[in-house]
């Protein structure tokens, strides 16, 4: 498919722009929502580089007074947003455009709900209706520019937020964080790495594997997932291998904005587990996602024979069902150097008991096909931890 052919205005589940090229809006983007003086939230490393520099002088070059925030963690915490909403109400900024991966995304997302609020931002926690606590009119908008392929947090409503003195990742969720505009340009991630590009995009399958498999009722949901994950297999590996396809990078970006579409189905294990690992070990989530995999997959399998087989045929894999999926995904992170134990990337059994205990906590618990109790998520952590399927 040719460039050109890549390339849309869709209004699904809001306003995107895809294509090549397409940064070059980002201006009348902020016009369009009425922004005048926009704040571009980032992270450091993306702060540094020529496309943040571009896309805050295109702004200028319109007129808008365009600022700069990038006080951003890979995981991000609750003091990041702080910082975030006194630059935003100290530099007199109405709309935010939310640039880079999914922490930055998220951060920009939460700056832009509690800049014009009042409570505390732990209030708005994705708990019952907490979200209906804040004032939804003083709610700034969103331009999100994603630059990585995983996380989706560009069609998301809620951001994840570590809560430093509890440690614990945090669902901060309101309506309308879901971005006004969103801007998916290939261009803007060919410069990831090939590590942050498997990693990433394993994050975009994780999201489409879970929702197909969560027990909940959502057809569209589940049509979309299984696209999603049909994108990840033919363009993830062509992505890796060769971070200046275009066409690969492009299919990436809309796998991912699929499978945050699709997870409003549901999520699970995978996410249960990654959610406590990342905010007690600080990894990177995607890579998390990546390794629990097929030891979620393994300890689900009683419950999700038929989605699996489903996906096994969608994706036309050489041998049908749950044994040919799983190795299929075995296969898919070799291919990609995903390691295959948790231990590989410095993580113990230190926590196991606590971290299985946090699982069952988190909000993606509730998604999951089998209601896991804290010690059988222990047990699948220690799995992972030793690489015994």
């Amino acid at each position: 498919m040719s460039d050109d052919n890549l390339r849309g205005d869709w209004h699904y589940p809001t306003r995107i722009r895809a294509g090549l090229g397409r940064i070059a809006e980002l201006s009348d983007c902020c016009r369009s929502l009425g922004m005048t003086a926009p704040l571009l939230v980032t992270d450091p490393g993306l702060a540094a580089l020529p496309m943040v520099a571009d896309a805050l002088a295109r702004c200028r070059a319109a007129g808008l007074a365009a600022g700069l925030f990038s006080n951003v963690k890979g995981n991000p915490t609750g003091r990041n947003v702080r910082v975030g909403v006194n630059a935003y109400r100290g530099g007199g900024h109405d709309g935010v455009i939310a640039f880079g991966g999914g922490s930055a995304l998220d951060v920009g997302k939460a700056v832009a709900l509690m800049a014009g609020q009042t409570l505390d931002l732990w209030d708005l926690e994705d708990v019952g209706d907490n979200w209906t606590r804040a004032d939804a009119a003083a709610i700034a908008p969103v331009v999100a520019v994603p630059t990585t392929a995983g996380t989706g947090s560009e069609v998301g409503r809620a951001s994840v937020i570590t809560d430093e003195e509890r440690c614990v990742k945090t669902i901060i969720f309101h309506p309308e964080m879901l971005p006004s505009t969103v801007i998916l340009d290939p261009a803007l991630t060919v410069g990831l790495p090939p590590g942050i590009t498997a990693a990433t995009g394993m994050d975009a399958l994780s999201h489409n594997l879970e929702a197909l498999c969560s027990p909940s009722w959502h057809p569209m949901a589940e049509g979309i997932a299984l696209e999603g994950m049909r994108l990840v297999r033919e363009y993830l590996p062509r992505a890796y291998a060769n971070g200046d396809d275009i066409e690969a990078r492009g299919q990436m970006l809309v796998a991912s904005t699929m499978g945050a579409t699709a997870f409003q189905k549901g999520l699970g294990g995978m996410h249960a587990l990654a959610h406590s690992l990342g905010a007690l070990y600080d990894t990177h989530h995607g890579l998390l996602n990546a390794i629990l995999m097929p030891y979620i997959l393994s300890a689900n399998r009683a419950a999700i024979q038929a989605p699996i087989g489903r996906a096994a045929r969608y994706l036309a894999l050489e041998q049908p069902g749950f044994e040919g999926f799983l190795d299929w995904v075995l296969s898919l992170r070799r291919e990609l150097g995903i390691p295959h134990s948790l231990a590989e990337v410095g993580i113990d059994d230190a926590q196991l008991q606590r971290i299985g205990r946090m699982a069952t906590q988190d909000p993606s618990a509730s998604g999951n096909p089998i209601a896991f109790s804290a010690e059988q998520y222990s047990d699948i952590y220690g799995r992972a931890i030793r690489g015994e399927l």
